[in-house]
């Protein structure tokens, strides 16, 4: 019997020119925003996901896109799938305007969901 594993894919664009510090951030940043938006949002199965993925580790990918679209498509997409998802806008206080789009984290849910989404996207 196989056990389904759990993931969260963590999506930073490249095309900004952050620092890695702020890019490590950004990424923190999304990682956190869809913890607290399962653990606000009231559905169960998302809460299991969530604890299926805690006591497995929390693995975490981080991946790459070169522009606000793909980051945008991505979001998307996991939206549509039902998946957890965060999208983070940078509070413009260090490197970039405020409200500038710059991570999506899609997550945690079982690995092969988030694969549909995030699946084809290069390590960042």
């Amino acid at each position: 019997m196989s056990r389904e594993e759990y993931k969260q894919a963590i999506v930073v664009r490249r095309d900004l020119g952050m620092g890695r510090g702020k890019a490590a951030a950004q990424a923190a940043h999304a990682s956190c925003g869809a913890v607290f938006l399962i653990m606000e949002s009231g559905r169960p199965e998302w809460r299991r996901w969530l604890e299926s993925w805690r006591r497995q580790g929390q693995a975490k990918v981080v991946l790459r896109v070169d522009s606000l679209h793909e980051l945008q498509e991505i979001y998307r997409r996991a939206v549509e799938e039902g998946l957890p998802a965060s999208f983070v806008r940078d509070a413009g206080k260090t490197q970039l305007e405020p409200g500038t789009p710059t991570a999506v984290a899609v997550g945690p849910a079982p690995s092969r969901l988030v694969d549909r989404i995030t699946g084809s996207l290069k390590l960042f």
